[in-house]
């Protein structure tokens, strides 16, 4: 919203005939994986779309792979073609650390991040640049590199959700599939969620994690469902305690407890609620 209105604002200014503050498109995302930066970036490509600011307000989702090439010379090109596929749209890095070196010296992605940033200036009122990735990493990749510093001046931190934030958006993926959960069934996945939650570590996936667990209690229900025919409408389409403890057992024997958790200056702020 303080973004939103700021933008707002500096149009009017500039509509009035004052001379307003230049308008920068480009923000930093920093937060731990499943926290709905990606979502958020296609948010505010809609809303700079309405703005007038970016005519088309899509959003291209990259990371080091698709910049960054094996040879000697193939980076350049490789990485202008996606800048230009973002042009008048958004483009959103994942991981930004990971272009530069983690002991210095010189690879790739460090000639793929001088391209951005020269085109960052160069056009920077034809497409916007969104760098993401967990919060202490990006803050010290902001902090080491003066080019990244001087461009971004939006930032937005995400934080892990909450063990009730995590139910609440497991419950709305049933509505929204018009199943059910049996009362016993749910009090189970919020003590589930609630044991993740005091375990997390820094990677801990929040809302991947409740897709993961969306998906084996699905499939431990069609297990159950499919052969037993004398259910009746509303008994196949409500989840039980069967179904939710047979679920709670594949994510932590299968994979592991901590694997299936997760997949690790503020002039403008963002708070997800």
């Amino acid at each position: 919203v303080t973004l939103v209105n700021f933008i707002k604002t500096q149009q009017k200014l500039i509509a009035t005939g004052y001379e307003a503050d230049e308008i920068s498109l480009h923000s930093v995302f920093f937060g731990p994986p499943g926290t709905g930066k990606t979502t958020v970036a296609r948010l505010i490509g809609r809303i700079y779309k309405a703005l007038g600011l970016l005519s088309k307000g899509h959003v291209v989702e990259v990371n080091r792979s698709h910049l960054v090439a094996e040879f000697v010379g193939q980076t350049a090109p490789k990485c202008s073609a996606v800048i230009d596929s973002a042009m008048h749209g958004i483009l959103f890095i994942d991981e930004a650390y990971s272009l530069t070196p983690e002991k210095g010296g010189n690879d790739f992605g460090k000639e793929a991040l001088e391209i951005i940033l020269k085109r960052m200036d160069d056009e920077r009122d034809k497409f916007a640049v969104i760098v993401a990735g967990y919060t202490a990493e990006m803050q010290q990749l902001i902090r080491s590199n003066a080019g990244l510093e001087s461009r971004f001046n939006n930032y937005f931190y995400f934080n892990d959700y909450t063990p009730a934030e995590l139910l609440e958006i497991f419950s709305r993926k049933i509505a929204r599939r018009r199943f059910h959960i049996a009362p016993e069934a749910l009090s189970m996945v919020d003590e589930f969620f609630k044991k993740l939650y005091a375990e997390k570590t820094e990677s801990f996936g929040n809302g991947r994690m409740v897709r993961n667990f969306y998906e084996k209690i699905i499939k431990t229900h069609s297990n159950r469902v499919a052969h037993d025919d004398s259910l009746s409408r509303d008994e196949i389409v409500t989840f039980t305690a069967e179904d939710a403890g047979q679920a709670i057992g594949m994510m932590t024997s299968i994979h592991g407890r901590n694997q299936w958790a997760g997949n690790k200056h503020t002039p403008i702020g963002f708070n997800r609620k």
